[in-house]
């Protein structure tokens, strides 16, 4: 065994030279005696308590029956005893006792702090948490100090007193624990116990002094380290998510390369020395460097897991001091509302930080894997167990998801209150409401609701605080108020539209008020018009114009505060208002010119009056010498005449009534011409006789000329007949009127004065008359 001390001790040095931190001492119960040894030893310390406390007793018993004795002090008064009890029985009860009260009453040893320690080191750990733990373990440590007490006065009144046989008096509690009787300690433990311990020294390779070291080493390298570094992480403040894991992950590789440049290099080097293995057989070797790589193994695995813990407690709901804080947003894109990142995406990231620490440390190469420099890698198995990792990612997923609860209802409230804007409830009722008839007035209460909506939506909190989330609302805020105005845009270029539709309708009024009146009337009736229209345009038409105007104030009044009008639009409102003073000047131009019209037309129509009157008395003249025609041959110039006289007098006729339209326009009375109508009875009966004359001409003419087959006797004796009845209407026509003229002439003449010329009592032989009887002379002899 001198060989491996020597060993342990240089070993100790070179960890000395390497100026390691204090080494913290494993538990003294590590390495316990065998059941024989605890038994024995047991029964040992047993038997010098008991002795010990039977001579402690009996003193102090002593002192204090002598005190009592001392001070007189009275005896207790007697119990009630049963009648039929006698006087000894009765001494020896209360002899038993006053002697138990003296020994209940000396001082007893109380129980060891040693004891009370390893009773609570049998508590299980998680018994043990807790806000009320402290008040639970002194509660503990005070009912085994009693009961620790009323045991050791009852063992010493059954020690120092023997009871007497009287039933009544009583005795709490069972029998005393008896000493073990009929073991044999005779047989000699020594040779056993070191063939055991050089078994355990050759088998047993946890107790070799080079494990004691390395287990120095790792308690001294990872007792009080993690991986990571989680203090002050709420100190930051807000972090995105994407940063904290990559600051872990960066952190986490740093640990890792530390224990790998640290830790490590020892480890090795306790296992270069030659003589750190030179009491370890051959065959022995593997298994060794077995317990070697599962000692590395428990502590790396120790190390993960307390770093897994360490991160899993930053997530305590009931202590939220080191709570991490995310940044996160709730954004609005094509029209949504979303959280960037999304819930899932952060819960991914918590979960794989575990996942990321789980991951470090996998790769440690075994003792015996770099000391024997083959290629072939093997590692230590520091994959922690699935239920560690289980319990933590189940734990932060319940954590996450109670934390992010507050997030979700303000998100939840966004939804509720202003989703109507993004799911096309708003649009429905925008085209609902611009299809339907509305005034001004309602849609700028419809445009208000959505401007007060978008007030109150920037009004809200941009930064809304919870235990692991500050949550980040500018960009929702933003895109929300952007949409409400939007729809309250649609509806003011809806009403800017109509109110620049009403102002070009009101210039394009007025143009047409100036465009009319400065117009020069190229008639009588279009003056009078022009005049009309200018009358109503002053009263009525300019009232109607201005209460137009008042209520296009109005409205650009509203719209200088909501809406920004483009260049034309600043020009039409401005010509919008000018019109009622521009109106004026144009007024009196028109009076200056119609004034002017009116006296040219009233020239021209004076006139025209008197052009008429030459021409009714040149188609009179005209009209006397039809009553000179009277060559047959002559027929169709005479038709042609009758048809240009014809025309003229219906010219005049449209003259006539030009004129009297225009006397009515002035107010003038309206001039009558007898004479045109008298022409136009006088010329029919000519104009009928000489169309009637030709065509027996063109009639005779034709049944002479043409084809003798071609005649049909019975229908030109038809038309004979006929051509004869007109001529004969037409001979007593102007027989009957040239007597009628005759009698009128003779009527006229009583009445003239006798200087004046008298009338021929038979009138001259009249030509129409005479061409009448020709005709009829000729329509006779072609009948016969």
């Amino acid at each position: 065994m001198s060989d491996p001390n020597k060993a342990a001790i240089a070993a100790e040095k070179e960890a000395l030279n390497l100026k390691l931190p204090p080494i913290v001492r494993p538990r003294e119960d590590i390495g316990a005696e065998t059941s024989a040894q605890s038994k024995l030893l047991h029964y040992r310390r047993h038997k010098e308590q008991k002795k010990t406390i039977n001579q402690l007793v009996i003193d102090g018993a002593k002192r204090n029956l002598d005190r009592t004795l001392d001070k007189k002090t009275p005896l207790s008064p007697e119990p009630d005893y049963p009648p039929t009890m006698t006087s000894e029985i009765k001494k020896k009860g209360f002899n038993y006792i006053y002697m138990k009260r003296c020994v209940e009453s000396s001082p007893i040893v109380p129980i060891q702090q040693e004891w009370l320690d390893h009773m609570l080191m049998l508590i299980p750990e998680s018994l043990k948490e807790g806000k009320k733990r402290e008040e639970l373990v002194e509660s503990l440590i005070n009912e085994v100090s009693s009961d620790f007490e009323k045991s050791m006065k009852r063992y010493l009144v059954k020690s120092v007193l023997v009871k007497p046989p009287i039933k009544w008096l009583e005795d709490e509690g069972g029998p005393l624990p008896e000493s073990p009787v009929g073991l044999d300690y005779s047989n000699l433990w020594h040779s056993s116990y070191l063939q055991t311990r050089s078994q355990i020294s050759a088998n047993l390779h946890i107790v070799h002094p080079i494990m004691k070291m390395l287990l120095d080493l790792g308690y001294t390298t990872f007792a009080n380290t993690v991986l990571l570094d989680l203090t002050g992480i709420r100190a930051k403040g807000p972090i995105d998510c994407e940063s904290l894991k990559n600051d872990l992950a960066i952190q986490i590789k740093k640990s890792e390369e530390k224990i790998m440049n640290t830790w490590y290099p020892k480890v090795i080097n306790l296992f270069t020395k030659k003589e750190a293995l030179e009491s370890i057989k051959p065959e022995k070797l593997d298994a060794f460097y077995n317990c070697v790589s599962i000692l590395m193994s428990n502590q790396l695995k120790d190390l993960l897991k307390r770093t897994v813990e360490g991160f899993v407690n930053l997530f305590d709901q009931e202590d939220q001091r080191g709570l991490p804080i995310f940044k996160m947003e709730l954004t609005f894109d094509d029209d949504k509302m979303e959280f960037y990142p999304t819930c899932q995406d952060l819960e991914d990231v918590v979960l794989g930080l575990v996942e990321r620490i789980a991951e470090a440390l996998q790769n440690v190469q075994t003792v015996s894997s770099w000391l024997s420099g083959t290629s072939t890698t093997v590692s230590l198995d520091t994959e922690l167990p699935e239920h560690v990792l289980q319990w933590a990612l189940n734990t932060l997923k319940v954590a996450v998801h109670r934390n992010l609860e507050g997030a979700r209802k303000h998100y939840e409230t966004y939804v509720e209150k202003y989703n109507w804007l993004l799911d096309g409830t708003a649009v429905e009722m925008i085209e609902t409401f611009q299809a339907e008839d509305h005034t001004f007035d309602e849609y700028t209460a419809f445009i208000g609701k959505f401007f007060s909506l978008a007030s109150e939506i920037m009004l809200l909190p941009q930064w809304v605080h919870y235990p692991m989330v500050r949550l980040d609302c500018e960009d929702l805020k933003t895109g929300l108020t952007n949409k409400a105005r939007a729809f309250a845009n649609i509806l003011l270029n809806d009403i800017a539209s109509k109110h620049r539709r009403e102002n070009e309708c009101i210039c394009s009024e007025f143009e047409a008020i100036k465009e009319y009146a400065l117009k020069v009337p190229e008639t009588t009736e279009e003056m009078m018009d022009q005049i009309a229209y200018v009358e109503k345009a002053r009263t009525t038409g300019i009232q109607e114009l201005v209460l137009r105007i008042e209520e296009s104030k109005r409205r650009m009044s509203y719209f200088l505060d909501v809406f920004l009008f483009p260049q034309e639009d600043l020009a039409l409102n401005s010509a919008v208002l000018m019109w009622p003073w521009k109106i004026n000047p144009i007024f009196d131009d028109n009076d200056e010119l119609i004034e002017n019209a009116k006296h040219n037309k009233e020239n021209e129509l004076i006139a025209k009056r008197e052009k008429l009157i030459l021409e009714i008395e040149k188609e009179s003249r005209r009209m006397e010498e039809f009553t000179e025609f009277a060559e047959l041959d002559r027929m169709q110039q005479y038709v042609v005449d009758v048809r240009q006289l014809q025309k003229r007098i219906q010219e005049s006729e449209e003259a006539v009534q030009f004129i009297n339209k225009e006397e009515e326009l002035f107010k003038w009375e309206l001039t009558k011409y007898p004479e045109l109508d008298k022409l136009k009875v006088n010329i029919e009966p000519y104009q009928k006789f000489f169309n009637l004359v030709l065509k027996w001409q063109r009639t005779e003419k034709r049944w002479m000329d043409g084809g003798f087959l071609d005649l049909n006797g019975e229908s030109m004796e038809a038309d004979v007949d006929e051509f004869s009845r007109e001529i004969f209407k037409t001979l007593k026509f102007f027989q009957t009127k040239q007597k009628k003229e005759l009698q009128e002439k003779r009527k006229a003449a009583k009445r003239r004065s006798l200087g004046e010329e008298k009338v021929e009592d038979e009138p001259k032989e009249n030509p129409t008359i005479a061409m009448c009887s020709t005709v009829m002379e000729q329509i006779k002899v072609f009948k016969e």
